[in-house]
């Protein structure tokens, strides 16, 4: 079975749709930038965050900024990762930047009306924006590329998780926000990350950051492959017997991500429409050998 093949057929699924819903998404995050991060100096990681610092410390326009940054990351992703996992990252990676000169003007107005003299306030509608709008990008397939790019070519070189690739690079962005604007604005920084991603996954992804799945499948041997050696995930095989039929069987079990989660469950729809999937909410996985990115179960 062609995998590339499978997993064009599922980015093509729905497609006007969900480019619609990505649109939705990175018209907010652009006027989010513009509205509340800019002006207010909050440094919350990515290229944007980055884009506010070399403004204040080199006078440095922040979209220009942006647009070179996008273009340069998208070239090492082609490069390092090659054309399939970088597909996912080029509509948002070329959206973002446009949609951020495209909702200055908006911005500009609005920040006439949109004013709050509470920060408490300010940081949790500056939150909510973000992890609404990442949260709903995610959900269909795709992300803004940034710092995402960057953190899938560390976890390949690396081999480090992207969970751990994501805390270390954000966190280093964050800490010269600090050093740059003060501690007050660092701190600010941190509590909009910490709102941000709970709601993002929460509202619209899941209140954890990771699925487990349990699939029962006669094509036991094409999952596996496609967990193993496309995920890069670890999978455990359940022995099993039926409870009315005592025929003996087996059931895959694998924990993944949840930006993989819609990718996944496509793909072994795809493979066998009449595969049983069981989908748990994992909060927490310890222990094990891990393989690259996610641990073995």
């Amino acid at each position: 079975m062609d995998i590339s093949k499978i997993k064009e057929v599922i980015f093509k699924r729905d497609f006007y749709k969900r480019f619609a819903v990505i649109l939705f998404g990175v018209f907010l995050l652009a006027l989010n930038y513009n509205l509340f991060l800019l002006p207010n100096h909050f440094v919350i990681g990515g290229t944007t965050g980055l884009s506010i610092v070399f403004q204040d410390l080199f006078g440095w326009n922040p979209q220009v900024f942006i647009y070179i940054t996008t273009i340069l990351l998208i070239v090492i992703s082609f490069l390092t990762l090659g054309f399939e996992r970088t597909s996912v990252s080029i509509v948002g990676s070329i959206m973002y930047p446009f949609f951020i000169t495209l909702t200055e003007p908006l911005a500009r107005f609005l920040s006439q009306y949109v004013v709050f003299d509470n920060i408490v306030l300010l940081i949790i509608v500056t939150a909510s924006l973000y992890g609404f709008a990442y949260g709903i990008i995610y959900k269909m397939g795709f992300d803004t590329g940034g710092s995402d790019i960057a953190i899938r070519i560390v976890n390949k070189y690396f081999h480090m998780s992207e969970g751990k690739c994501s805390m270390y690079v954000q966190g280093a962005i964050i800490l010269v926000g600090g050093f740059v604007f003060g501690i007050n604005q660092m701190i600010y920084a941190i509590i909009i990350l910490v709102i941000y991603t709970n709601l993002m996954d929460k509202i619209i992804i899941g209140i954890s950051d990771s699925k487990l799945f349990f699939v029962h499948t006669k094509r036991k041997e094409e999952v596996e492959h496609f967990i193993l050696e496309e995920l890069h995930a670890g999978v455990t095989i359940l022995e099993t017997q039926g409870g009315y039929t005592k025929e003996k069987t087996s059931i895959l079990m694998c924990v993944v991500p949840n930006k993989d989660y819609y990718l996944f469950k496509e793909m072994i729809l795809e493979m066998d429409p009449a595969a049983f999937i069981i989908i748990n909410d994992c909060y927490e996985v310890q222990g094990g050998v891990k393989r690259r990115n996610l641990p073995f179960i």
